[in-house]
């Protein structure tokens, strides 16, 4: 794997991956996660574009961000600027889960910098659910955090971001890089989770936009997804049959043809 660089930038520092020289491809993780999660990503899209896998910020090495409740904006910001930093006017995004808030937030706010937007197992957000409801879920998933800690929620969380069938090495990967989270990093994630919707960013995006979801994923299932996917004026939905959340590290070989796909279409 690419080993983990830092860059400076207008918001702080941001440690990110990097492999190739092409078109530049920027991969956005999700709330129990990290750039090392797109490991293989970096090997086998370098072939083509030039594949960059940050660590949102209070991520990996990266600083966090000022607000304790930060929304989907602040992220977006830091990744404009983070691009800023590495002197790329444009790239095709990618967002997993929680990430996909975060690309929709940016490719809202800068079309022009968006050369091709795709989402895998997107997080809708709980912005719009009942404030009761909204409160009693991120106390509980906070809750887990300080009762467990990283390594004990890895422990205990990771296996559900898989399928049955996924491999000891996808299974193993996928609990690594959830148990180096940072408690700081994964509770400004949460606060935004809570207070976004992703819906209402959709709706403002006209471009071609590919969501795809694991068949087989109990995180973000895949009636979730369809709805999101079904927000874009020009939003198209795939399935990647038997797959859990984290279908890119399952089945790096089916996310990578759909990715190729979309973004070889002109997305």
């Amino acid at each position: 794997m690419d080993k983990l660089r830092t860059i400076s930038t207008a918001r702080g520092g941001i440690s990110y991956r990097e492999a190739g020289d092409g078109e530049p491809l920027v991969l956005l993780h999700g709330i129990g996660s990290g750039s090392a999660s797109w490991a293989s990503q970096l090997v086998s899209l370098s072939d083509r574009f030039r594949v960059i896998a940050w660590d949102a910020p209070g991520y990996g090495e990266s600083d966090a961000l000022e607000s304790d409740e930060p929304a989907a904006l602040d992220y977006a910001e830091t990744l404009a600027v983070f691009l800023d930093a590495l002197g790329i006017d444009s790239a095709g995004v990618v967002g997993h889960s929680l990430g996909a808030l975060m690309a929709c937030a940016f490719a809202r706010r800068w079309r022009e910098r968006v050369a091709g937007l795709m989402l895998a197992d997107p997080a809708a957000g709980y912005g719009k659910a009942d404030p009761k409801i909204r409160a009693e879920k991120m106390s509980a998933r906070l809750g887990l955090l300080d009762r467990l800690g990283p390594e004990g929620m890895a422990r205990e969380r990771s296996a559900a971001l898989l399928s049955g069938d996924a491999s000891a090495e996808a299974r193993e990967r996928v609990r690594a890089v959830m148990a180096r989270i940072r408690p700081d990093g994964y509770r400004q994630a949460v606060a935004m989770l809570f207070g976004a919707d992703i819906h209402e960013d959709a709706r403002a995006i006209d471009y071609p936009v590919l969501v795809v979801c694991g068949g087989a994923d109990t995180v973000t299932p895949p009636d979730g997804c369809r709805k999101v996917a079904d927000s874009f004026p020009n939003g198209r939905f795939a399935i990647l049959p038997g797959l859990g959340h984290a279908c890119y590290v399952e089945d790096p070989a089916a996310f990578d043809a759909a990715l190729r796909g979309h973004f070889g279409a002109g997305a």
